[in-house]
């Protein structure tokens, strides 16, 4: 394989890299649509395949006020959702007045040792133009050795008018597989978005 230096010593003319070096491919499994349901469950394609997985929430609406959005996973394939969990949660935020700001770590929104759902975002508005989108990575879940790792990252609306930042950590404290993660709001219906599951190589 030639490399040829351009003189701000980028590379150019790569055709081809060496079968060691990953590509890092994202491979979308599954993808479901929220239209005034209870909750959207990923039941299949959560396995050995893969040693990461990414669920992508785009512009999840809820069907009512201050709601919020959250997860829980499962280990016998969605018959129950209440894995036991650790976990961390801190946010930033700003609201449209231009009046509030903050960056802080909320001890309300972590769980310790809990199998309830896990929140990734709070008090999540429903007015038609407010919504969460952002992202859950999940680590080696098929693992029977180790815990199963997660981190979330997301964005939202939030009913008194604030754009929302939450960054959820922590882990499923089992090691048993997970095969089946569930999205949900706390109260009411997903009332619009969609969900995209993906498998990292």
């Amino acid at each position: 394989m030639a490399l040829n230096f351009a003189n701000n010593n980028s590379l150019s003319a790569i055709t081809t890299l060496p079968a060691s070096i990953s590509g890092g491919a994202m491979t979308l499994i599954s993808e479901q649509t929220a239209s005034g349901s209870a909750n959207l469950s990923f039941t299949s394609g959560i396995d050995d395949t893969y040693d990461s997985y990414v669920f992508k929430f785009i512009n999840c609406h809820p069907s009512i006020n201050d709601t919020h959005f959250q997860f829980n996973g499962s280990t016998d394939s969605g018959s129950n959702y209440n894995v036991t969990k650790t976990t961390t949660y801190f946010n930033a935020y700003h609201n449209e007045a231009d009046s509030a700001t903050s960056l802080t770590y909320d001890t309300g929104a972590d769980l310790a040792q809990s199998t309830a759902f896990q929140g990734i975002a709070f008090g999540v508005g429903n007015d038609a133009d407010q919504s969460v989108s952002g992202t859950l990575q999940l680590f080696n879940p098929s693992s029977t050795t180790f815990v199963k790792h997660f981190i979330s990252d997301c964005n939202f609306s939030m009913h008194a008018d604030y754009t929302w930042n939450g960054f959820v950590a922590g882990y499923f404290n089992t090691t048993s597989a997970i095969d089946a993660i569930r999205f949900q709001m706390n109260g009411g219906n997903i009332d619009s978005g969609v969900i995209k599951l993906y498998g990292i190589s």
